[in-house]
């Protein structure tokens, strides 16, 4: 037994020395827009066709006893009182009529957005063929389309004055989007850009569960509806639900809204922003993939492809909807 201290020999390869210390890892996970990619699964879901059976027989019998159910209550009403009853058989009557022009209106919206995709098609069979003739009878269903709205008369005219000197199809499609488009695509940038800036505001500073991915939600169905409305395709409310199916689904489809390296960086500020606070940093990616929402669905309403004009940049978009919301860069 030692009576001193003992001391232990260190080699000096593993002296443990500050400045040779291994850093301390990142423990800040890269925003995934969380949010955005709910909604888009959501969206894209494909239901299965048990789910679709389950759906479609539950409707059936709620229907089916709520018409029996009225029936028999006018009927019985009837028997008590004849006023009272003709009264309840009026306003049923008036309720039928209500909902058989809310489903007319449906039909009337999935025709709007289909007249929209049959131009387009014509269009792009047209620039593809070069055919002149093809091309001019997409410029006469361009004027039908708009013929009953104001705010395009100026564009209306400019192309009937001027599509008599364009003798070729890429240039009269051309003059279509820079004269009669244009207006057009700024107001529908706007709306993209309006609703990447509500979504990553909300992300960014409202801490409750679930706010963000409701609020993306709700963004993105509005978004695409007012596209769509600018564009000439007013839908409904089941035409809105099937055109955010689509432009979501071929999103997932094509991996868009996969988050890339380039996002956080291609924003002022992003790439700080991310490490200092996650919740900045998931509203900074959540409003970017809301803004490549509102491009593919700029694309998908519009009723000419981007020919001439320039397709909307991404980058550009949000960089205009987060100028001064999260500092400069």
């Amino acid at each position: 037994m030692t009576n001193g201290p003992v001391l232990i020999d260190l080699d000096e390869t593993e002296t443990a020395k500050p400045d040779t210390a291994p850093p301390v890892p990142d423990l800040v996970t890269t925003p995934q827009g969380a949010a955005m990619q709910q909604v888009a699964a959501i969206a894209a879901r494909k239901p299965s066709r048990l789910a679709r059976w389950f759906w479609s027989i539950a409707v059936s019998l709620v229907g089916f006893i709520v018409s029996l159910a009225a029936w028999d209550y006018v009927n019985g009403l009837l028997a008590r009182s004849p006023i009272l009853g003709g009264i309840a058989t009026a306003l049923i009557g008036l309720l039928i009529l209500v909902l058989a022009i809310v489903a007319l209106r449906e039909l009337a919206a999935f025709g709007r957005l289909k007249r929209l995709d049959t131009i387009q098609r014509q269009a792009t069979d047209a620039l593809n063929s070069g055919d002149l003739k093809s091309a001019r009878s997409v410029i006469s269903a361009l004027d039908k389309l708009y013929a009953h709205r104001d705010d395009t008369s100026w564009g209306r005219s400019e192309l009937k004055s001027r599509s008599n000197d364009v003798l070729d199809a890429d240039g009269l499609i051309g003059l279509a989007e820079n004269s009669l488009l244009a207006p057009l695509d700024a107001r529908a940038q706007r709306e993209v850009e309006a609703a990447a800036r509500q979504v990553a505001t909300v992300t960014a500073i409202v801490p409750l569960a679930l706010a963000d991915l409701f609020t993306a939600l709700t963004s993105n169905l509005r978004m695409i509806r007012r596209i769509a409305e600018i564009y000439g395709g007013r839908a409904g409310t089941l035409g809105s639900w099937r055109l955010t199916r689509s432009v979501l689904t071929h999103l997932v489809a094509t991996g868009a809204v996969a988050v890339g390296d380039d996002l956080i960086g291609s924003v002022a500020g992003g790439g700080v922003l991310s490490k200092v606070s996650r919740r900045f940093g998931e509203g900074v990616i959540n409003g970017a993939l809301t803004a490549r929402v509102g491009v593919a669905a700029i694309e998908v309403c519009r009723p000419l492809p981007f020919h001439a004009a320039q397709r909307p940049s991404v980058t550009a978009l949000l960089r205009r909807a987060l100028t001064g919301l999260f500092g400069k860069g």
